[in-house]
């Protein structure tokens, strides 16, 4: 029920986001179910051929003709444990790009934050840039976030538009969602575009929202300031990437180098 849920909500949203002129879309973290429980979590799980949300976004992608990138939803493995998936869909609903999320976030915030995602999901092991007609799209998920060499190898292959679709915590969102973002996004000279779940959820999690498209400047080109479901639309010009980048050429500028432990 609550992925039949959630897809009715995507459906919504997309068409609403679509109906004012978005040509890219991006969804949260697991659009499709945000469950705790394994035993709810494993009846839902189905093969990415048969996964019903994956069906939903390629079909919207062709319906509108926008590029619409699914952040992620938990998909089914011939293993005990599934992948957070995320992936790209063309303008004719093609599947152009599917990204597995690399780190899994085995934390203990506090008491109401404990989480081993590494015991119920795959870790990914491939970053991708996917191609959208001529300029590249970083793909990433959440906890990925506290990993800047990930941007950075995106960056430097291709990548003028970053994403991070995601599920914070509150703790950690309050702190940090807003400053690593934008952080990501100077240490590249590319576009941050990140859409979060918020508020409470059924299984009694609660998740910071704020999604945010952030410029390679840093500066927030827009903003949610809320928690609840929401449609953020903007412009971005890709022209302030190649603007950022000349400026500050600090992917030209990267050098190797050896480390030593003095004693």
């Amino acid at each position: 029920i609550r992925q039949t849920d959630n897809i009715s909500d995507l459906e919504n949203m997309v068409a609403e986001a679509a109906k004012e002129g978005a040509n890219y879309i991006q969804t949260p973290e697991m659009t499709g179910i945000l469950e705790r429980d394994p035993a709810v979590l494993q009846a839902a799980l189905r093969p990415q051929e048969d996964d019903p949300v994956f069906a939903a976004c390629a079909e919207l992608a062709r319906c509108h003709g926008v590029w619409l990138h699914l952040g992620s939803t938990a998909v089914g493995l011939q293993t005990e444990r599934a992948a957070n998936r995320g992936a790209l869909f063309a303008t004719d609903g093609r599947l152009v790009a599917i990204y597995d999320k690399i780190h899994m976030f085995d934390v203990s915030v506090d008491e109401d934050n404990r989480w081993q995602e590494s015991k119920r999901y795959k870790p990914g092991d491939r970053a991708v840039v996917a191609d959208m007609g001529g300029f590249g799209l970083g793909m990433s998920i959440c906890y990925d976030l506290r990993f800047p060499q990930l941007y950075r190898k995106m960056a430097k292959s291709g990548a003028a538009i970053l994403s991070c679709p995601a599920a914070f915590t509150v703790p950690t969102g309050k702190a940090h969602w807003e400053i690593l973002l934008r952080a990501r996004a100077i240490e590249n000279g590319a576009f941050m575009v990140a859409a979060a779940q918020g508020g409470t959820h059924e299984d009694g999690r609660k998740t910071w929202g704020r999604s945010i498209v952030v410029g390679p400047w840093g500066e927030i080109v827009a903003s949610l300031d809320h928690d609840e479901p929401g449609v953020l639309c903007c412009d971005i010009d890709l022209d302030e990437v190649d603007k950022a980048r000349a400026a500050i050429p600090n992917l030209a500028n990267e050098r190797k180098f050896a480390i030593s432990k003095a004693d």
